[in-house]
């Protein structure tokens, strides 16, 4: 058994499972916050990001910067990837008249800005924050249980185990850490009939191949009939990433369960017969995806709770949501922030960490579990467009105005100042710090 016991600014030893966004941003934030050298348990060879560009918006970016990772991610970055990425709406259809363009939204200020960045570039980015020494690779959680002493020790498939007092579960939506936190009785995890086409295009090819609509900065929504198509530029807008969604809806959401991966790539042909009939501008996207992959769309139902006594899920273990909004990693790093506060407190300490895991479980829950049921119905919008749904842009518009604000303008230091209070209302807290 593993039980490295480094220099720590707190009196418990942390264990996260998972090395992505979430799991090393969680790593670098409890190390400049609070002290804590967490050890990190990914389950691959190296650490990796599979897909390609992830937007985040102004509140993934405050808690980014809260946490010490803004500016290694923003020089990984160039400006015109640092540009608003509020989206434009067009018809998939015909000529792709403009729908709604999110722009134009009165409820919007200059600070409702966010980026697009290539999501190893991020990678690379927080991994220069991370000490190396407490990463460890092909480290594949297969169960935690609890010791004699009241800590948890984390069994991988390679035979070895870890000790820790508190284990965050940053290890995405197959998460094995849910189980040890929520009942399997109750089917969580679940198919959402949808499916998306992935790949990355150079600008200059559509464009040369008469691509009308200017794709250099913008984020744009091709929307139809139970399809739509998310197209945005990164790496200095030289590069077009391009997500094609389709949805069964002859079923319902969570009667079908995929056997196989949920990745894996597919013939062009696939994708272009799913699009038939679409718009000029469309097919020129498709055309040019040569070698797309098809991801099957999963999401949680909503949890009771995220935690239970000293191990707490973060991120997509947490909340895995369908990417419509975008959102989904920034609640990630919204659930790291406020843990990596809570937890730098200097109350906080081995005797009283069920309570603060309690208090962080108290303010995510509600607020993750909007942004998954948001995300849901604005796939359901943007597939609604057209007979036998919205038949005008002016009743898409309705629905569409004042998506985001919620979780744009989310005021995350209110959030734990107010869990801080609780705690020393509760007397889990002293008073005086």
């Amino acid at each position: 058994m593993s039980d490295p016991r480094k220099p720590n600014a707190k009196d418990f030893r942390v264990a996260i499972i998972g090395g992505g966004m979430c799991g090393l941003a969680c790593a670098v934030g409890l190390a400049r916050l609070a002290g804590i050298q967490a050890e990190v348990f990914e389950a691959a060879p190296k650490f990796e990001e599979v897909g390609a560009g992830v937007g985040l918006g102004p509140n993934a970016l405050r808690a980014l910067d809260r946490l010490g990772v803004l500016d290694a991610v923003l020089a990984q970055t160039e400006d015109a990837d640092r540009t608003a990425r509020r989206m434009v709406f067009v018809s998939g259809l015909d000529q792709h008249e403009e729908v709604y363009d999110y722009n134009n939204s009165s409820e919007l200020t200059p600070a409702d800005t966010g980026i697009g960045i290539y999501r190893p570039a991020f990678l690379d980015a927080v991994l220069l924050l991370v000490d190396p020494k407490t990463t460890h690779f092909n480290k594949r959680c297969t169960s935690v249980s609890s010791t004699a002493s009241g800590a948890y020790c984390i069994h991988f498939a390679d035979g070895t185990s870890h000790e820790a007092d508190l284990v965050i579960g940053a290890d995405g939506i197959k998460s094995v850490l849910r189980t040890a936190v929520v009942s399997t009785e109750k089917k969580v995890l679940q198919f959402t009939n949808t499916v998306a086409y992935r790949g990355l295009v150079p600008r200059e090819t559509l464009e040369r191949d008469g691509m009308k609509i200017d794709m250099s900065q913008r984020v744009y929504c091709f929307v139809g009939i139970d399809k739509h198509i998310i197209a945005f530029p990164i790496r200095s807008g030289k590069i077009i990433n391009i997500v094609a969604f389709a949805t069964d809806n002859s079923v319902p959401a969570g009667s079908v369960e995929v056997t196989g991966p949920w990745v894996e790539p597919v013939p062009q042909q696939e994708v272009l017969d799913k699009y038939e009939g679409w718009g000029p501008d469309v097919m020129i996207m498709l055309n040019h995806l040569k070698n797309p992959s098809k991801w099957f769309i999963h999401s949680l139902t909503p949890l009771q709770t995220f935690i239970r006594e000293k191990i707490a899920l973060v991120g997509d273990a947490a909340h895995g949501m369908a990417p419509h909004l975008g959102s989904g990693v920034g609640q990630g790093f919204e659930d790291v922030f406020v843990l990596c506060e809570l937890l730098a407190h200097p109350s906080t300490n081995l005797s009283n960490l069920e309570d603060v895991l309690k208090a962080y479980d108290a303010l995510r829950v509600p607020r993750a579990n909007m942004v998954l049921e948001r995300s849901h119905r604005a796939g359901v919008i943007y597939e609604a467009y057209g007979k036998p749904g919205y038949e005008s842009a002016g009743d898409m518009e309705g629905h569409l105005a004042g998506i985001w604000e919620p979780i744009w303008r989310h005021d995350l230091d209110a959030d734990v100042a107010s869990a801080i209070a609780g705690l020393q209302q509760r007397g889990a807290f002293s008073a005086a710090d």
